[in-house]
């Protein structure tokens, strides 16, 4: 995953996917918070990642076209320095052809790298790329004592047949495209592709056939939740660690989703933007939406939640001891207890009747409900309707769903719940009545 941060990529891109290229560079700067220089800057630098000439053009694919992520890229371009990008190539193509230890490793790395503006590489550095690719699993140590000798970790592509690294093709894309995280999945996805065309062009029997691949085609609606993961892995990392974090925090209502860091002094703020500090403790998906959530505790111990596509800057702090995390953890799961996501609220009885579709038809209401209800219980049931009944803290989150079986549906409590659905279908109701 990526070591480095790319907060500002992040926006940026997202931003283009939700606009659609309808603001001009001043209101897309304005509204990011960077300046019409910086808008332009960044738009060239993501063009040579991509390669594409015109990056407007990769928000604007087809439904079919969708199963190779366009936002995808970013990870691949951000995932290392300048630096790294050019020796760890040296290192895994070294290591393609025999096992090596470290210091022959710095040998080559020091001959191809002569001519490099930047400075050669020391042993240490060498040292940690090894332990980079190896906590990663792209090498391994061989066994045997000093010096380490290391070879590429290639044991589970050179094992299979070319019919069973299709399977496994087939079966990594279903779960990149359908299940979280994803973006571990698509680029474990591109590493088998790889894997087979090698072991193709090996063999005299075929030639190449992208026609293998491509038995499938998804659509994802939310994309930006693919850009979300690049804190994920960090806060996992950090809840482990029981630490204290601090961030900026850009809320949806916010005019802005990002402010650049001057390194002018001329042009500083007087005041630099609140950070939040919290110590995290739960990770939350709403798959309806395609959000991510965070949930802790403040130091104080009030329980915080916030939506990570606001999150940028994510710092490292303190670290907590281990009661007390397992104290606010208590405390978070109790508090969240009936949440349908995140809410905290107080708590309610939701009950709904559902009506069963008209026979022949296979009862599908039911069988959605019994889904995606939760920990709800079907309490009554008759050959036309039956009574759904859950407790949740407050009904705002549960209230889409619930609106979303549309005349299959009705609530009989709470009655403030009632009446809002009422009044929200009369609303609906005089905007298609006839003019």
């Amino acid at each position: 995953m990526a070591k480095e941060s790319f907060d500002k990529e992040i926006q940026f891109l997202r931003l283009l996917a939700l606009t659609g290229g309808n603001y001009d560079r001043q209101q897309f700067a304005g509204r990011l918070g960077i300046s019409v220089h910086t808008f332009d800057k960044t738009i060239r630098r993501l063009k040579e990642v991509n390669g594409d000439a015109d990056f407007a053009d990769l928000f604007r694919y087809n439904y079919a076209d969708s199963a190779e992520p366009v936002l995808l890229f970013l990870y691949r371009a951000k995932s290392m320095k300048e630096s790294e990008s050019r020796r760890l190539p040296i290192i895994l193509t070294a290591l393609k052809q025999e096992s090596m230890t470290a210091a022959a490793l710095l040998d080559i790395c020091d001959e191809q790298l002569m001519d490099s503006h930047a400075a050669p590489p020391d042993e240490k550095t060498i040292r940690s790329d090894l332990r980079y690719l190896e906590e990663i699993g792209v090498i391994c140590r061989e066994p045997g004592g000093r010096p380490y000798r290391y070879r590429l970790n290639n044991d589970l592509t050179e094992c299979l047949t070319r019919e069973e690294l299709i399977e496994l093709y087939e079966f990594v894309d279903i779960m990149a495209n359908t299940q979280i995280p994803s973006v571990q999945g698509y680029l474990l996805r591109d590493n088998l592709k790889k894997a087979l065309k090698a072991a193709t062009s090996e063999s005299s029997d075929d030639s190449w056939q992208e026609e293998w691949l491509e038995p499938f085609s998804y659509r994802y609606h939310y994309d930006a939740r693919i850009l979300d993961e690049a804190h994920l892995y960090t806060l996992l990392r950090l809840i482990r660690e029981h630490r204290f974090i601090s961030f900026q925090y850009y809320s949806p209502s916010r005019k802005r989703s990002y402010t650049a860091q001057n390194t002018n002094p001329l042009f500083t703020q007087d005041s630099e933007p609140r950070r939040q500090h919290m110590l995290p403790l739960r990770v939350v998906y709403d798959h309806q939406y395609g959000r991510w959530y965070l949930l802790g505790t403040t130091p104080g111990g009030r329980i915080v939640k916030y939506r990570m596509d606001g999150i940028v800057d994510i710092t490292a702090e303190e670290e907590a001891d281990t009661l007390l995390c397992e104290q606010h953890t208590a405390k978070l799961d109790e508090h969240t207890r009936y949440s349908w996501l995140v809410d905290t609220g107080r708590t309610f009885t939701v009950r709904a009747r559902f009506f069963k579709p008209a026979l022949p038809q296979n009862d599908f209401i039911q069988e959605r409900v019994r889904m995606q209800g939760q920990w709800g219980e079907i309490i009554e049931e008759d050959s036309r309707s039956f009574i759904y009944e859950i407790k949740v803290n407050g009904y705002t989150e549960i209230r889409p769903w619930l609106r979303s079986f549309g005349s299959s549906c009705e609530v009989l409590e709470p009655a403030a719940l009632r009446n809002s659905l009422i009044e929200e279908w009369k609303e609906l109701m005089s905007d298609y009545e006839s003019i």
